[in-house]
């Protein structure tokens, strides 16, 4: 089976597993996650100004969408892969730290933001730093240059409940291709695919989730 083949069915299985669909949708996932990605947790009403709509509705919408984390003050602290709050997947962006769910949430959020991205993980195998610079349009400056990433298949429930649990616990930045191949013999349905088609699939993922990009 090629590289490419790999890509597109993996795509495919993304698109199975999205739960938003229309383009109202699209527009409120790209707007909250662009008004997190300013660095500070996202007040329902703050979010409904930006939209142009009404408090109420904009709280209740937040209500039915999957993968969005919100503190004790309802403020939306996580949204579709982006956090203000610490992970192992560290954001720079125009001076601003941000941090990612999962090693390919830093793939496609640089895309959704429309801003270039420092990103820096560890591998969780040796405990190697793994840098590299993310853009809308490629990836660069990876170190070290063997580094790969793993990647899990959405379950039949797709990316509905907890999303950072079932999934992103499970999509890392490794050091090489060994390293890799040790850590998902023990996480049972886990693969690796080079950063490069991480990459292709975000630019996917970021079309068909926020309307923004390309699609494959």
């Amino acid at each position: 089976m090629t590289t490419r083949t790999t890509t597109v069915e993996l795509a495919e299985s993304l698109e199975s597993a999205l739960q938003l669909v229309n383009d109202e949708d699209r527009r409120n996932a790209l707007t909250l996650t662009r008004l997190l990605g300013e660095g500070e947790p996202v007040e329902a009403e703050r979010l409904a100004a930006a939209l142009g709509r009404s408090g109420p509705d904009v709280a209740k919408a937040l209500a039915e969408i999957p993968g969005i984390y919100r503190d004790a003050r309802e403020r939306v602290v996580g949204s579709w892969g982006l956090s203000v709050f610490e992970t192992p997947h560290r954001l720079r962006v125009e001076g601003r730290e941000l941090y990612a769910w999962c090693a390919w949430d830093s793939l496609f959020l640089p895309v959704v933001l429309g801003e270039e991205v420092e990103v820096e993980s560890t591998c969780p195998t040796t405990g190697t730093r793994i840098t590299l610079a993310v853009s809308r349009e490629s990836v660069s400056d990876v170190s070290p240059p063997t580094a790969v990433m793993s990647f899990l298949r959405p379950g039949e429930e797709g990316f509905s409940g907890d999303v950072i649990r079932s999934f992103c616990h499970f999509v890392h930045f490794f050091a090489s291709p060994e390293a890799a191949r040790t850590w998902t013999a023990e996480h049972e349905g886990t693969f690796q695919i080079s950063i490069a088609d991480g990459f292709e699939l975000g630019r996917f993922w970021a079309a068909q989730m926020f309307g923004v990009g390309t699609d494959r």
